[in-house]
């Protein structure tokens, strides 16, 4: 190993930085690049955290002796057994005490007092270093702000100097280089879960003029809870975010499960579409999300009733139609969204619901388009003046058949 060996996996790891290389296969590449130079390496861990509604952060794991695995996420570290563990760990010690690194000469004498570091010891590495290198304040991103690793080694007399000098100077490289990975997924991850799936892909391809939108058909989308403002006004403060986030879970997933997009989350009502070459594909994978909806407010329900808490139904309106679908808004504030008749229409047709006390109601143009449900029937209710729309419409709605043979 020398100074030409140790510049080349350096430019190495640059380049896939720059390529956006997944970091797996960054952390993969370095351990076996270290070893053909010479480097004593056996084991390697990287962990970065990030910033996700669900995980705290990423790890990257390399042994040699076993196949490459996947990268996997973690949850919270203050809570519970993984609280305990983070505590114990090399890298906890090494934030409390403001340090960079720390060694344990397993296979010389030194205690096992870190997590994990028995069983290390026990498969027969005999030389670990825990390193950490911190980003600058203003480069933080939620609480990814450092980058953790860990190096351990079989070899009989553990680390070289030369190891240990060609790590420190190597880490800082990898660790830029997963930063840069990370920091491309967390802008996904939050494009995605503040616009949506669709609309985030289109964003990040670029689709961020102010006024810049496309006309599409699409199956429209819009849902409320019933009973939302009387069951909120007699609810505990603290009560009321887990409720909606109970019945917006059920929405959203059973939406999302059925290929549809999620576009805005109004209070407790949902706004999403559906769309595809065909108009009968979307009507499709909209009563799919439909039936998919009803199973999971059957057990969300059971659940909350034996909690003792209280429960709701989900008023829904289907449409079809003509929006234009894009960025509105200012130009230091855009909305990715639809707009047209169109939305206002299937707004006014989930709200009349609660007046004809049916749980979905869905436009004629809706059911013109949308195929057979199965076990069920699409039963007209009558023709209605809807709010702010011009023409009256006849509306329909599902029954089960049983319901309707008896």
């Amino acid at each position: 190993m020398n100074a030409n060996d140790i510049g080349e996996l350096s430019a190495w790891l640059t380049t896939q930085g720059l390529k956006g290389t997944d970091e797996m296969d960054i952390v993969n590449g370095f351990c076996q690049r270290a070893r053909e130079i010479g480097m004593r390496l056996d084991r390697g861990l990287a962990l970065i955290d990030t910033l996700h509604p669900v995980y705290e952060g990423r790890a990257f794991q390399w042994d040699s002796k076993e196949p490459v695995r996947g990268a996997f996420e973690y949850g919270p570290t203050n809570e519970g057994v993984s609280a305990e563990n983070w505590e114990r760990s090399a890298f906890y010690h090494l934030r409390e005490n403001n340090g960079h690194e720390i060694r344990r000469r397993l296979g010389f004498g030194d205690p096992a007092d870190f997590f994990a570091l028995d069983t290390m010891l026990a498969a027969g590495h005999k030389d670990y270093i825990a390193m950490i290198h911190r980003f600058a304040q203003d480069s933080h991103i939620g609480d990814m702000d450092c980058f953790y690793s860990h190096w351990a080694t079989m070899d009989p007399d553990g680390f070289r100097d030369e190891d240990l000098a060609a790590l420190r100077q190597l880490v800082p490289v990898l660790a830029l280089a997963i930063k840069s990975g990370s920091l491309n997924r967390i802008s996904r991850t939050i494009a995605e879960v503040y616009l949506g799936e669709d609309a985030a892909k289109q964003v990040l391809e670029g689709r961020i003029s102010r006024g810049k939108a496309e006309r599409i058909s699409a199956v429209l989308w819009f849902s409320d809870l019933q009973n939302y403002t009387r069951i909120s006004d007699n609810l505990a403060p603290d009560e009321i975010i887990p409720f909606l986030n109970d019945y917006a879970d059920a929405v959203i997933s059973s939406i999302h499960e059925a290929g549809g997009n999620v576009l805005k989350l109004i209070g407790d009502g949902t706004l999403a579409i559906f769309k595809a070459e065909e108009r009968e594909d979307a009507c499709k994978r909209a009563l799919l999300a439909q039936t998919q909806l009803r199973e999971k407010l059957k057990g969300l329900n059971e659940r909350r009733m034996l909690e003792g808490r209280p429960v709701t139904e989900v008023y829904l309106g289907l449409h079809i139609g003509d929006v234009f679908y894009g960025n509105i808004g200012a130009s230091d504030r855009l909305d990715f969204t639809v707009i047209g008749p169109a939305v206002n229409e299937v707004s006014r047709i989930a709200s009349m619901c609660r007046f004809v006390d049916r749980s979905v109601i869905m436009s004629s143009q809706f059911v013109a388009a949308a195929p057979p449900p199965r076990g069920s029937e699409v039963v007209s209710i009558g023709r209605y003046a809807l709010r702010g729309v011009k023409r009256a419409q006849e509306l329909f709605t599902l029954l089960p058949l049983e319901k309707i043979e008896g």
